[in-house]
């Protein structure tokens, strides 16, 4: 096999092997053996082209034409003339194609269905199109290094979509495959002409010359690149941002995922926020009902639950409906009005997921967002956010009563089973204690209620944003027994409880009704938001439950006696905990209806942690974001860093004894060579260092002073290798800087920019890898003992 052949045959493999940070997106992972074969056309293409040979350009054009009927073969054969020559019909559907893939991507979860046409375009195509631009860098401009750029940029298409697992492995995998490709290049230029000059050492004492530094700096960059490859994945920052900050990966970020909230941290972060005394107006409000004690605001609801995180399950998303279908569960017997509401959020109040009254029926907002069917909710599309964004949204004010709710039948067998999980991890006493406090309830119904009024009212639980929550699988244990928390803990709290008792629950997390204004209108306020608990009842749907004291309101449906006024009581949970002292809210942290009129409750909003505000991530966070940036372009500039590290190590080491000095003038002749080489003069071994430096003056056409130091820079090697006792010269690397100067002068400014950025001598790094390898393998079989071949003979 060629030396062009082999390395043709390493691109096709560095091209695969960044491909395979693809897999974890789409399933089955079948494309990628589709792939291959397209890609293998491709290369043998681009091999018999070069072979012919054609001109560049042909060759290039060539493999494009190729590929583009490939292509059409597969995907647009209909509409392809003759069912081979793509025509203005078989662009049409290329696009059409394009365009499913894109909402196809934005539509499903990762991992996505291969059923989808359009996303294996993408896949395949892409491919092939990165494959085309580092078989033309890598093989037929024979550049090996700027064919990093493109595997970088199918590696981090992959990485910018996938949820983060594995991602070391594949990006492992994708730098062995760069490194490859560089070693396969170092080989075939080797073969073609030798090894660079490196002026053999032959004076006294020297017995390694020169050769040791590129052999133990090729050692040395393995080594780095490869540890690189390893812990720079494990450094970086995943590329997530949900609902609470670092806690998970929001649809709306554009990767067809779900987002997540954490148990455990999510607490930490949230206590945080809301014992900051900053109250910021998130929303503006107008609405045609007169009654805001049922204006709750939802974002997205958490229904998987692991036993130490709650967070949305991963489903499909669809373009948002002109007319939402009726929420799940509810009965057209059951009361409901409808009311119109006009929202207009903040200009720093930036959220991907839309805040809405639920359960709406209808939508109007501009932008790109898309639409969850069974949580009945909406989320932004690549980056689409709230960010000054007004919006009307149609929404049911559902209104059951209490006989509608205990006498609820049995819900649908699937939901019961998808919203009762439990977890083996979660401690038995969640479990032990919602059984002892209903005891005496007759159905789920007055179970829910037992449950709400045990954390409200009658169960000591005091609220605080200052408590210090435990980790892990116990947290909600741990909150049961020390009886402290807010929202969240009693939310997720009462959820659990509720599903160990067979009641489908999940938690919503979103706005509390806010404040009524002068002007008609609602402010609802950074203190606002909350979290609550949802239980389902077949015939009513979704219900909402209010566990936490003192915060929202409680639901008319859940009140003993209550009439057709559903205004909350606000004084209930604090009358009921009137009566057991020890655990007596403080006076800081309870909330008359006056004081939360004059907005003078304590805060105990997450909206800090729900909004991706001015604030932004911590200062940490953007430090692992530039460092996980300069890593990723360390991979194709290393080249040109290496180089630039090169010759500062040349050309500053001066040697005080003679061996030294020797060494240092080997050391600036090969930086000489070295540069020469970097700008097009391709170094020649054969020649004496005399001869050497008269080529470089004739083909970099130097001008009188930078060939007056070339030559002093050849006179002192010629003394090293043949004086029996050198002398050493001062001023040899100024001398090599000048003359650099100089080459780089005379050349194009394309050539210019690729002795900078790409460097033809750092094929280098290449040789000393091989032959590092190459030693390896010689003390392996130099070790291993010699086996005795048995001889023919007899007795």
């Amino acid at each position: 096999m060629s030396g062009r052949a082999r390395l043709a045959l390493f691109a096709w493999a560095a091209t695969l092997m960044t491909a395979c940070s693809l897999l974890p997106l789409v399933d089955p992972a079948t494309w990628i053996l589709q792939a291959a074969f397209l890609l293998g056309i491709q290369t043998c293409v681009g091999a018999a082209t070069r072979r012919i040979p054609l001109a560049r350009p042909l060759t290039l054009a060539a493999q494009a034409l190729v590929t583009l009927v490939m292509l059409t073969l597969l995907f647009a054969r209909e509409q392809a003339l003759a069912g081979l020559v793509p025509g203005p019909d078989a662009f049409r559907h290329f696009a059409d194609l394009l365009r499913a893939g894109g909402d196809d991507i934005a539509r499903y979860a990762i991992p996505a269905p291969l059923t989808s046409e359009g996303i294996r375009l993408m896949l395949v195509g892409g491919v092939l199109l990165i494959g085309l631009a580092v078989d033309t860098l890598a093989v037929t401009f024979r550049s090996a290094a700027p064919a990093g750029l493109p595997l970088l940029a199918l590696y981090s298409v992959a990485a910018g979509l996938s949820d983060g697992a594995g991602e070391w492995v594949w990006f492992l995998i994708a730098a062995a495959g760069y490194l490859m490709l560089l070693l396969a290049e170092g080989r075939d230029r080797l073969s073609q002409w030798g090894r660079v000059f490196g002026g053999g050492p032959r004076a006294p004492g020297l017995e390694s010359g020169p050769a040791v530094a590129p052999v133990r700096t090729g050692r040395r960059i393995g080594a780095v690149a490869l540890g690189l490859a390893l812990v720079v994945p494990l450094a970086l920052p995943s590329m997530q941002g949900g609902l609470l900050d670092g806690t998970g990966t929001g649809v709306g970020s554009g990767n067809g995922s779900g987002g997540t909230i954490s148990a455990v941290n999510p607490l930490v972060s949230l206590r945080d926020s809301l014992n900051v005394d900053d109250d910021r107006q998130v929303m503006s409000l107008r609405t045609s009902t007169t009654d805001l004690s049922d204006l709750y605001l939802r974002i997205v609801s958490l229904d998987d639950f692991d036993g130490t995180t709650w967070k949305p399950s991963k489903r499909h998303i669809v373009s948002v409906p002109d007319e939402f279908p009726a929420p799940t569960g509810l009965a057209p017997d059951t009361k409901r009005a409808e009311i119109e509401t006009t929202v207009s959020a903040a200009n720093w109040y930036a959220q991907d997921w839309l805040p809405m009254p639920y359960p709406p029926s209808g939508v109007k907002i501009k932008g790109k967002w898309r639409y969850e069917p069974v949580g009945m909710t909406l989320v932004g599309d690549h980056g689409q956010n709230t960010r000054g964004a007004t919006y009307e949204v149609k929404s049911l004010d559902v209104q059951p009563t209490a006989e509608q709710l205990a006498s609820a039948p049995r819900p649908p067998s699937a939901l019961e089973r998808d919203y009762t999980k439990l977890p083996d991890s979660l401690p038995a006493v969640v479990a032990a204690t919602a059984r002892e406090v209903t005891a005496s309830a007759a159905n789920p119904y007055e179970q829910a209620v037992a449950l709400q009024d045990y954390f409200s009212v009658n169960g000591g639980f005091e609220y605080d944003t200052r408590v210090q929550v435990g980790s892990g699988s116990g947290a909600i244990a741990r909150f049961l027994k020390d009886k402290q928390g807010f929202c969240v803990h009693f939310s997720f709290a009462m959820a659990a409880m509720a599903r160990s008792l067979g009641i489908p629950a999940r938690v919503a997390v979103g706005f509390a009704p806010g404040s009524p204004q002068a002007d008609g209108s609602v402010s609802v306020m950074l203190k606002d938001a909350h979290a609550w608990p949802e239980l389902y009842f077949e015939g009513v749907g979704w219900a909402r439950f209010e566990p936490t004291p003192n915060r929202g309101s409680v639901p008319s449906y859940t009140v003993p006696d209550a009439t057709g006024n559903s205004l909350p009581d606000v004084a209930r949970p604090s009358t009921g905990t009137s009566a057991a002292p020890s655990t007596e809210p403080s006076a800081s942290e309870s909330c008359s209806a006056q004081q939360k009129k004059l907005e003078a409750c304590p805060s105990e909003s997450p909206a800090a942690a729900l909004a991706n505000d001015d604030d932004g991530p911590r200062w940490w966070a953007y430090l692992a974001w530039a460092l996980g940036g300069l890593a990723l372009l360390a991979l194709p500039l290393s080249p040109a860093l290496l180089r630039v590290r090169t010759r500062a190590v040349r050309l500053g080491g001066h040697g005080r004894s003679e061996a030294g000095a020797a060494l240092h003038t080997l050391a600036v002749w090969q930086e000489l060579t070295d540069s020469a080489w970097d700008v097009g003069i391709l170094p020649d071994e054969s020649q004496t260092p005399r001869k050497a430096a008269a080529r470089i003056i004739r083909l970099g056409h130097l001008d009188p002073a930078a060939a007056a130091s070339v030559h002093r820079v050849a006179d002192a090697v010629e003394q090293v290798l043949y004086a029996p006792r050198p002398r050493p010269v001062a001023g040899l690397a100024d001398d090599v800087r000048r003359t650099v100067v100089a080459l780089r002068a005379t050349v194009s400014r394309g050539t210019m920019l690729r002795a900078v950025l790409a460097p033809r001598s750092t094929v280098r790094v290449a040789w000393a890898v091989s032959e590092w390898w190459a030693g390896v393998k010689a003390r392996f079989s130099a070790a291993r003992p010699a086996v005795r071949k048995p001889s023919g003979q007899q007795g």
